[in-house]
Parts: C-alpha cells; structure tokens; sequence
C-alpha cells in the first residue's frame, strides 16, 4: 500500500478540490464495489463514525475500517462523531485511519485529544458542530493537519448545505493562512455541483460528498462532475 503517499499531502498544491466520498451514504451489501468505481478519481475515503449519543445516529466503527483498509490504498479520513474520544484514537489507528477528526465539543482537553492522534502516527483533525461558534477553534488551528467544517447538522445524510458555513470556511481559511498553515480545510454536508464553486472560493480545498457521489448511477462520473463545477 502506498503509505508514503499519504503521509506527504499538500493542499496548497491542489488547483482543483479533493473529493472524500463518504461511505454513509454507499450500499454496504457491496461497500468495496462501490468504494473501487471511485478509487482512480479520489485519493480521499471518508468514514463517518457516530456513536448515537453525541449525534442521534448510529453508523460504521471499528471493524468496518480495518476491513475497507485491507482493501484500498486511499486515505482514510475517519471522523469520529463520537463522545470520549481520546478512548478510541488508538483503536482507530490501529485500524488503518490515516487522518482522525474529533468535535471540539466532545473532548474536554482538545489539545491533548490532538497529541494522543499525533502519537499514534496519524495526522490530526478537528470538526465543529454548525451551532458552535466558529471562534473557539482558533486556539487549535496551529496543531491541526486537517480543519472539517459541517455544513449540515451531523448525524444523518441527504440533508441540504447550510448557506451560512460559508463566512465559517472563510474565517477558518483566514486564520490557517494567518498563521502559515498547511492544515487541509474540509467541509461535510450537502455538497452538490450548485454549491461547490461557492464552497471552493469560500476557501474549503476537501469535499465531503455522499449523496452526491454514491448516490449517482456513475460514481466516477459524479466525482469528475463535482470537481468541475467548482472551478466554475
């Protein structure tokens, strides 16, 4: 597998946005099929994982993961809506994530949910609920590989993009450029070709597309659509 690949992402080189298929809204009767019809146009799989607490859903964990590893080189963007977190970072790593998202709500000390990513070898990310102010990740954003921003109220797919993360992607992409940060900035929910050129000159260089893409009669097609409709 191609690990080397993964550890060496750059999002200020990428002249068009990256698309993370999320496996919430695949067939999981035939989740590696439907994961492989996108494989040549994504380098991203995205994997949601909610513990019906924190969100009013339940979905994939850890076994799912270490499955969809052996059967892929994409990265795997695992975003753990989950409470108690820093409980199940190793686990995760261990399973095959190469990027793990937490909620700043979730974790009582964020700095150190960073470091306990970070020590497993994998690369950091943070997310934040659309009713949580924007503001109080800013503390956070120096240590970050990665920044997720939902643009729909997590839990459940098919809901429709929020107008109002856009000034949230636009104040998170002043503050990385700010402080000289390379962190990748992602956003998740509702993401749709209307959408993506506003998405991309908000700012956001990683879209988490569910519906979208694993919803479409031709996948591949759908992603490629994605792309070009945000460079519109």
């Amino acid at each position: 597998m191609n690990y080397e690949f993964r550890k060496t992402v750059n999002p200020r080189e990428w002249s068009a946005p990256e698309i993370a298929p999320s496996v919430l809204s695949a067939d999981f009767g035939y989740l590696m099929r439907d994961v492989k019809e996108i494989e040549a146009q994504c380098s991203f799989l995205h994997l949601d994982v909610m513990d019906g607490h924190f969100v009013p859903n339940m979905s994939i964990g850890i076994p799912v993961i270490k499955s969809v590893r052996k059967h892929t080189d994409m990265i795997l963007d695992t975003h753990l809506m989950i409470d108690n977190p820093d409980d199940y970072i190793q686990a995760f790593a261990d399973a095959g994530s190469d990027y793990i998202t937490f909620h700043v709500e979730c974790s009582d000390n964020p700095h150190k949910t960073i470091e306990l990513i970070k020590n497993a070898g994998k690369k950091a990310g943070m997310s934040i609920h659309p009713d949580t102010p924007i503001e109080v990740v800013k503390p956070y954003l120096k240590d970050l590989d990665l920044f997720l921003i939902m643009s729909v109220r997590p839990g459940f797919g098919g809901q429709k993009f929020m107008p109002e993360a856009l000034d949230r992607i636009k104040y998170v992409r002043q503050q990385l450029d700010a402080i000289g940060s390379n962190a990748i900035l992602s956003v998740d929910g509702g993401i749709i070709n209307d959408n993506a050129s506003a998405i991309f000159k908000a700012g956001a260089g990683l879209f988490v597309a569910g519906s979208t893409v694993f919803c479409a009669d031709d996948k591949a097609k759908a992603v490629e659509e994605l792309k070009k409709c945000a460079l519109l």
